[in-house]
This record gives C-alpha cells, sequence and structure tokens, in this order.
C-alpha cells in the first residue's frame, strides 16, 4: 500500500477473529492479548524506531496519554539505534506472538519488515504504521509527517537566508527509511525546481549519529570552503553539524545550519545563534494518532490511509509562540 494521500478505507478486521491471550497490567506487555470486543482491556503493541532521541520518546508520550483515554493498555519498544534493523524485527517478532488486539510499527527497514507483518496479517492482526511505512499491503494507515513536504519547508527557508544562492549540503540520517530519503528528496526537489543559483554540492549520511554526522559535516566544510549551508534532516544530523562547527571554532552564523526535530540542543543551538532555525514534526500528535488508529482498526473502524501531523519551522523568534511550543520537546 501507498501512502502519499489521505483516503478512507474500510480496516474490515472482525475483532472477535482476534486471538486473546489472556490480559496483564505488566507495562512490558507479558501476554497481554485483549480482544476488541471481550471484556478483556485491549493490548495494542507499538514497536518504534528507537530511543536514540528525544522525538521518539515524545511519540511515546503521545501513545501513552491516548492509550489512557481510551483504556487500553500499550507496550512501547525501539532498539537503542536507528541503525540496529535486526533488534527492531526481533521485537516485531516479539510483538506478534504475543497476539496483541492491534501492531503499531514505524519501519527502519521498509523491505526487511514485509515477511513478518505478513505473519501479522496470517494471524488476523490488524497492522498500522506510524512515522515510516512498511512496504508491502499489510498495513491500514499511516501517522505522520509528510516528509517531502517538510523537506521542501527547510529548503525555502535555506534559500532565504542564503541570499537564494550559493553552495549547500545535506547531512542525512538514511538512505533506507522514508523519512530519510524523503526529506532529502523534498529539499532537494525545491532547491533544483525554485533555486537555479543554489547548488547542493555534497549529500553524505551519519545515521542519525551524532558524532560520525560531526565528522561528515567537518570534512564537508573542509572540502567546500565557500559553503553557506548544512541541512541536517534529523536531530542527530543536525547536532553532529553543531557539534562540528563549535569544534572548527566559526563563528556563529558564518555557516547557516537548518535541522529538523526538535530537543533541547537544538532549541539551545537556535538560541544561541550556531542554528539558524529548524522543522519540528507533532511527535505527541503521531503517538497519540497511531493509538487511535489500531484501536479503531482492532474495533473494524475505518480508519484513513495517512494522517498528516504536520511540520513547522522554528527560529528564535517563535520560539515562545503558543503554537511552535506545543510541538516542541525537550
Amino acid at each position: 500500500m501507498k501512502f502519499g494521500k489521505k483516503a478512507a478505507f474500510a480496516a474490515l478486521i472482525a475483532s472477535a477473529a482476534i486471538v486473546v491471550a489472556g490480559c496483564s497490567s505488566n507495562a512490558g506487555g507479558g501476554d497481554a492479548g485483549g480482544d476488541a470486543g471481550s471484556g478483556d482491556e485491549m493490548y495494542i503493541a507499538l514497536v518504534s524506531k528507537g530511543f536514540q532521541h528525544q522525538f521518539w520518546q515524545a511519540v511515546k508520550k503521545g501513545a501513552e496519554e491516548k492509550a489512557a483515554e481510551l483504556g487500553v493498555t500499550i507496550t512501547f519498544e525501539g532498539p537503542a539505534a536507528e541503525t540496529e534493523v535486526d533488534a527492531q524485527l526481533q521485537m516485531l517478532q516479539t510483538a506478534i506472538d504475543k497476539k496483541p488486539a492491534a501492531i503499531a510499527y514505524a519501519a527502519l527497514d521498509p523491505e526487511a519488515c514485509v515477511p513478518y507483518l505478513d505473519k501479522a496479517k496470517a494471524a488476523d492482526i490488524p497492522v498500522v504504521y506510524f512515522d515510516a511505512p512498511c512496504d508491502g499491503d499489510v498495513g491500514l494507515s499511516l501517522a505522520a509527517t509528510d516528509s517531502k513536504v517538510a523537506g521542501a519547508l527547510a529548503a525555502e527557508h535555506m534559500a532565504e537566508l542564503i541570499g537564494g544562492e550559493g553552495e549547500v549540503a545535506i547531512v542525512g540520517h538514511s538512505q533506507i527509511n522514508s523519512t530519510g530519503v524523503e526529506r532529502r528528496d523534498g529539499f532537494v526537489e525545491k532547491i533544483e525546481s525554485d533555486y537555479p543559483d543554489i547548488e547542493i554540492v555534497d549529500i553524505q549520511y551519519g545515521d542519525g549519529d551524532h558524532l560520525k554526522s560531526a565528522d561528515i559535516a567537518k570534512a564537508m566544510i573542509a572540502a567546500h570552503p565557500d559553503l553557506k549551508g548544512i541541512y541536517g534532516t534529523n536531530e542527530g544530523s543536525a547536532i553532529g553539524v553543531v557539534n562540528a562547527v563549535n569544534e572548527l571554532g566559526l563563528e556563529k552564523g558564518k555557516l547557516t545550519i537548518i535541522g529538523f526535530d526538535s530537543g533541547a540542543a537544538q532549541i539551545n543551538a537556535i538560541k544561541d545563534g550556531t542554528m539558524a532555525g529548524a522543522i519540528t514534526q507533532d511527535p505527541i500528535g503521531i503517538g497519540a494518532q497511531v493509538v487511535q488508529a489500531a484501536y479503531d482498526a482492532a474495533n473494524g473502524e475505518t480508519v484513513d490511509e495517512f494522517y498528516d501531523t504536520g511540520s513547522y519551522w522554528y527560529d528564535k523568534t517563535n520560539l515562545e509562540d503558543d503554537k511552535i511550543a506545543a510541538v516542541l520537546y525537550q
């Protein structure tokens, strides 16, 4: 299933087909099942991309708040780093084995997850996605930021800040998962279509690791002495660029740095002038929406194919605005 537009469709999954594995209040899920049609508390398993960044803690918070509102039990797991695909797949298999009422999944590798989710489908466990989908036709819904739109928004602000001309580079976090690809492509396509006097001279990938991203950024700066700006496609990438600039002793603002996501480090870098600004998502909203979609799917209700939870530009001029403050996380 492709998740490129919002379109309603029926989940068509009868709750009576879901196997009940008992009920547990264990925060780790235990053997909790919870048939959507039984007297037991429904159990929904969430498998995220990780806990490496504050973004995922904010998604978890939103999921937990919605679960409490709906009266369901959830677990929220993810690998230590977003490069640990095998670890994430093991967590997905464990979630399937617990026979939950529904599974919410954020794919690190959109192809590797296909056979696992085929097993979930065979077990009559509805699957919804958050942040990034798996390939195949199992998933019913995706709650996420429209990453290409967000990447284009970053490009617009980069162009404005550097005066519509010059050399820029990208420190990406993934060439595999959809968020990394689409945040990159949205930026590149916007620059190429609207800003002919801006040249993207380099694109490299640091796996969202701030140490690796810092090394990449330092190499870019050395190789391109006329570089005007760098775009980091997630929290770790952006902080890597900030650290590179600080380690090189560059004057604040000499290089225009645009980040993605939020977190205390990026907010502080914006406040002190090292970073120009960043694109934030609504991670709490993503967590809440995916739990709602999982709950609805488990009950056989209609869900939307795509829930765009939005993206927003923030810098030191609007950090205190109510709308922006509501989607920042530290």
